[in-house]
């Protein structure tokens, strides 16, 4: 008689992990990082927009470019070594204040030399993050996961309203390809080369995201009635809000590796459906 394997049933989710990812759920599909920062200070983002000068835009790119690849490097040649400190986030807080009051002192003009430094002290803290929900940092797949809470900043492509090509799940899906590439890369060759193709097509389209909210950070500074020291104020909360994508990333990591991909991002999707559904009941 031919005896089968037994069978092994699934992983029971537990209470605990329902509000995981209901957590990270709310972290991950909140408004942009304009519209929180309108909140914040009371101040539209749209008169800095308007104050920007055309050449901005280039200076922007630019450092964004820049500050990724500064970042990059951090993650690919230290981060594993690395060990996570409970007191970091304030740290990285206090210290990207600093660099904002330098932005807000000089504005936009500045993030060529501001953005990089700030960028780098960010990664930092993800890496923290990261390492508190189980990511192991020697392995370059974890490290590139760092890189990527930077594309989950803006919900939208124009940055003025929510695309739902921007949902969290959706830019995970334009990652990933170039994630894998870059990963596939490193298990070839033994290391990850910052000028690789693989990496720099993969820091093109963190880039492409990550400079609309330099951009809504840069006109914030140039509202008038913010200056340095609500440059400081900004830099904090731009810390602190990637802080939280982080959080949401990981925690949405971790489940995934527990319970697998599939069954973790079907989870997500229904608390989409379940929370648009109730946003429909309250629009009528």
């Amino acid at each position: 008689m031919t005896k089968f394997p037994p069978l092994i049933d699934p992983p029971v989710w537990s209470e605990q992990d329902h509000l995981d990812i209901q957590m990270a759920h709310r972290i991950l599909e909140r408004t942009s990082f304009a519209t929180q920062l309108v909140n914040l200070l009371g101040a539209p983002i749209e008169k800095g927009l308007e104050m920007l000068p055309d050449k901005a835009n280039g200076v922007i790119v630019s450092a964004t470019d820049k500050a990724l690849r500064a970042a990059l490097e951090v993650a690919l040649l230290t981060l594993e070594k690395d060990r996570i400190s409970t007191s970091s986030n304030l740290i990285h807080k206090f210290a990207t204040a600093t660099t904002g009051g330098i932005g807000g002192a000089f504005g936009w003009a500045s993030l060529p030399v501001e953005l990089p430094i700030s960028t780098t002290i960010m990664l930092r803290s993800i890496a923290d993050v990261a390492r508190s929900q189980g990511e192991d940092l020697r392995n370059a797949e974890a490290r590139l996961a760092c890189i990527e809470v930077f594309a989950l900043g803006n919900k939208s492509k124009s940055g003025k309203k929510e695309s739902s090509d921007a949902s969290y799940l959706a830019i995970r899906g334009l990652l990933a390809q170039r994630v894998t590439e870059a990963a596939q890369y490193a298990a070839q060759n033994g290391v990850l080369d910052v000028g690789s193709p693989a990496l720099t097509r993969f820091i093109a389209k963190v880039a492409e995201r990550f400079s609309l909210t330099v951009t809504e950070k840069a006109a914030a500074i140039m509202v008038p009635a913010i200056g340095a020291v609500g440059g400081a104020i900004v830099n904090t909360y731009f810390t602190g809000f990637y802080q939280d994508l982080a959080l949401g990333h990981f925690i949405m990591r971790r489940l995934e590796r527990q319970f697998g991909p599939d069954v973790v991002q079907a989870e997500y999707r229904e608390l989409a459906k379940s929370k648009d559904s109730a946003k429909l009941i309250e629009d009528r």
